[in-house]
């Protein structure tokens, strides 16, 4: 029998990413809050468009949700005409989004009064990832649910695991965050310190990135980081949100992040410089205005 997933959420991560499922023969039905977003993609790609959460649930096998944040997902889980009281008994739901641990744990406990296990499974690697099929997932929820949802997430990911009971996903996620938050900054400051000291910047990097200096960050940012391009990536107000929820969840389990509070501020700085949707590598901007 054919499987039936429904995606829920068709913004730069959830449209390719349905796409991929569609593509790989699995049925698929779309639902977005903008009802021409979802159109368009049953153009772009084999599957159905539908006009509510309730009729694209309906019989689904697997529920994928890649929204905003929060205060989204109670949304479209809890509502009456959500997800939890529409999609059928059984059915696998996962959500993509970047959200808390404690969203997590209440949308799984809320899902197991209707027997539907949930996965929280955030997800890394930005657009280009989901374009190319190439994400990081970090998952948390029932091993036996993850193990019947993995071979329909492999055709979104590069790689993928189960880290632990609900919400334990979205803690790892946090961990990528932090850690990159504080490269990004790293980066940035060697970068700037390079023009400043009136190096050959390229020339710099060509030679650190060989060493232990190396990272995914100068690997694919140096270069646009140089030259002042920033229209691309992830963008500062989404990386300002996941900090945001790194930094509660750091008070929660009175885990010191010194580091990333201090580059929450300097984000919040290259907010205020207009580089909302710039892309997070962005950080070196703020240098160069303040030198």
């Amino acid at each position: 029998m054919t499987t039936t997933a429904t995606f829920i959420g068709l913004g730069v991560m959830g449209y390719p990413m349905a796409g991929h499922l569609a593509n790989a023969g699995i049925s698929v039905r779309v639902w977005n809050r903008s009802q021409g977003k979802a159109e368009q993609w049953a153009k772009d790609y084999p599957g159905k468009a539908c006009a509510s959460i309730a009729e694209a649930v309906k019989g689904a096998d697997f529920v994928m949700t890649c929204v905003g944040a929060d205060k989204d997902l109670v949304e479209v889980y809890e509502d009456d005409s959500g997800i939890i009281a529409n999609a059928p008994e059984g059915a696998i739901l996962i959500d993509h989004t970047t959200a808390s641990a404690s969203i997590a744990e209440r949308l799984a406990s809320a899902a197991a009064t209707r027997n539907q296990p949930f996965i929280d499974a955030p997800v890394s690697g930005g657009q280009q990832g989901a374009e190319n099929g190439q994400l990081t997932i970090m998952c948390g929820g029932p091993e036996a649910a993850y193990e019947k949802a993995r071979p329909v997430m492999d055709h979104y990911a590069r790689a993928l695991n189960l880290m632990g009971p609900a919400g334990s996903g979205q803690k790892t996620k946090m961990v990528n965050q932090i850690a990159i938050a504080g490269l990004v900054q790293g980066l940035s400051e060697a970068l700037h310190f390079a023009e400043q000291a009136e190096l050959d910047v390229s020339k710099v990097v060509d030679v650190i990135s060989k060493g232990a200096a190396q990272s995914w960050q100068m690997e694919n940012r140096s270069g646009t980081m140089i030259a002042g391009e920033f229209e691309h990536g992830f963008a500062v107000d989404w990386m300002r949100k996941d900090l945001g929820i790194c930094l509660d969840e750091a008070r929660k389990v009175k885990a010191s992040l010194p580091v990333t509070a201090l580059v929450d501020q300097f984000y919040a700085d290259v907010q205020e410089m207009g580089g909302q949707r710039w892309d997070t590598s962005s950080l070196i901007q703020r240098l160069r205005k303040f030198r």
